[in-house]
């Protein structure tokens, strides 16, 4: 089969296209444009069908475990493919790890050593039990999340684009330092003991719910990530995204014992990012799932949040 590899502006991107066994699946496809190009390994390469001049349509994204034949359209011999460069990427491993590392790491500094003598304040720090509790709360939270994405998540996709580690890591490092300096402050006024611990056993309990909803989610998928399957079980029998919904109560379950502006944004803003993912998410698996030609249906579920929370 000869493979005509072209970019999003029409010019051939290897000249004289690739020739390959017809047998040959999509990511034979990749590796091929690789050995040619060197730069663009398979990771970093979309590959779709050329759509017609005009089309507004969105173009059909070439599956890496699928043969070359089921896009060749009944013409077994050739196919024109068309070329994206996705940018340097790197391993979703690799992207929560140094996301969660910043948060994992600052916010005990802020408790154990004196930085706040380089904002001015000199005078003597008084450690309260809220503060303490916090301290073991955060840490925990943010171990958790690293021991999940090397021992629980199954991605879907095995790249992400290495801008969105700085992107990321800028997003948790400041909000994390934000948070542990008014927190940790010697300033900072604790609520009263039963807030603090309604606020923390809440937090806990929607931890390990969250860590539950990962494990549900974790068996949903084959050991490669790939698929798609009904969430089922557990809160998943209420919300579409219910892992979602105990990461945003378990900030809840924070600011309640902590009581800062710095965590409230946080939770807002990470609520207003995990309703978007979500929404989308949702719309996808209805559409995957809509009962036509045998497919199951999707139930009608709230898609992050229950009315009555």
């Amino acid at each position: 089969m000869k493979v005509t590899v072209t970019t999003r502006s029409g010019r051939e991107l290897i000249k004289g296209g690739l020739e390959l066994s017809d047998s040959a699946t999509v990511a034979d496809l990749q590796e091929a444009i690789h050995k040619r190009t060197k730069k663009y390994y398979p990771s970093r390469q979309r590959l779709t069908l050329p759509l017609p001049s005009g089309s507004k349509e969105r173009p059909t994204i070439l599956n890496s475990k699928k043969s070359l034949k089921d896009y060749a359209d009944g013409n077994a011999k050739e196919l024109t493919v068309v070329f994206k460069d996705l940018g340097p990427q790197v391993k979703y491993s690799t992207l929560f790890f140094w996301e969660y590392l910043g948060p994992l790491l600052l916010y005990p500094i802020f408790y154990y050593y004196p930085v706040y003598k380089f904002f001015g304040y000199e005078g003597e720090r008084v450690i309260h039990p809220v503060q303490t509790y916090a301290l073991y709360y955060w840490c925990f939270h943010y171990f958790k999340r690293i021991m999940e994405t090397f021992f629980v998540h199954r991605f879907s996709h095995a790249t992400s684009p290495l801008s969105n580690v700085f992107r990321n890591c800028a997003y948790y490092w400041t909000f994390g330092a934000w948070i542990a300096y008014y927190v940790n402050h010697p300033l900072y006024t604790p609520v009263n003991d039963l807030q603090m611990k309604i606020g923390f056993a809440f937090g806990l309990l929607c931890q390990i719910s969250n860590f539950y909803c990962h494990i549900l989610l974790r068996n949903l998928r084959s050991s490669d990530g790939s698929g798609y399957q009904i969430p089922r079980g557990f809160l998943f029998n209420i919300v579409t995204c219910a892992n979602y919904t105990t990461e945003i109560y378990q900030w809840l379950g924070f600011n309640i014992a902590t009581q800062t502006v710095a965590g409230y944004v946080f939770m807002v803003v990470a609520a207003a990012i995990m309703t978007n993912w979500a929404l989308a998410k949702h719309r996808r698996l209805k559409k995957l799932f809509d009962g036509k030609e045998g497919r199951p249906k999707y139930p009608r579920r709230w898609v992050i949040l229950p009315p009555f929370l």
